[in-house]
């Protein structure tokens, strides 16, 4: 089974690059798991993501979302299915989210269908331009670590 863990966010906007600290804190904790499936670390995929998942048949996802409802650090995890669920309330820090991203994959490439997704969403408070992760982000990513391994696990 073809298995991808995808770090997506933005090192240069403070709480944005919460998804790719976790798949970094991640590899360093789970370096037997992380050994077994590809990983990625993404800055800016946009419509990238979909070269990302092709050819894969499974994939966890880790970003931050924009949640005002949330602490920092607090974590979703969605599926597939799930996604559509995205609403002003919890959503992708950047413009073209994974959501988006998603849907017009599925429908532009339909064997993206069986790529089974799962996306681990961090919830993060400040994205300004040189800001670094907040202190609720940074305290959540062993936490965050801990679910992209259940992910995994449970695909291996």
């Amino acid at each position: 089974m073809k298995i991808a863990v995808i770090g997506l966010g933005q090192s240069l906007r403070g709480d944005d690059a919460a998804g790719l600290e976790a798949v970094r804190t991640w590899q360093q904790q789970f370096p037997e798991s992380a050994g077994r499936v590809s990983v990625e670390l993404s800055e800016l995929p946009g419509l990238g993501l979909l070269d990302l998942l092709d050819g894969m048949d499974a994939a966890v996802l880790v970003d931050a979302l924009h949640s005002p409802d949330h602490r920092p650090g607090h974590l979703f995890i969605l599926r597939s299915d799930d996604l559509a669920a995205f609403s002003p309330d919890a959503q992708s820090a950047h413009g073209w989210g994974v959501a988006e991203t998603l849907s017009l994959g599925l429908r532009l490439y339909p064997a993206l269908r069986k790529c089974r997704i799962s996306l681990i969403g961090i919830a993060g408070s400040q994205f300004e331009l040189g800001a670094g992760l907040s202190p609720g982000v940074l305290a959540g990513l062993s936490e965050a670590a801990a679910l992209i391994e259940k992910e995994v696990r449970g695909l291996l």
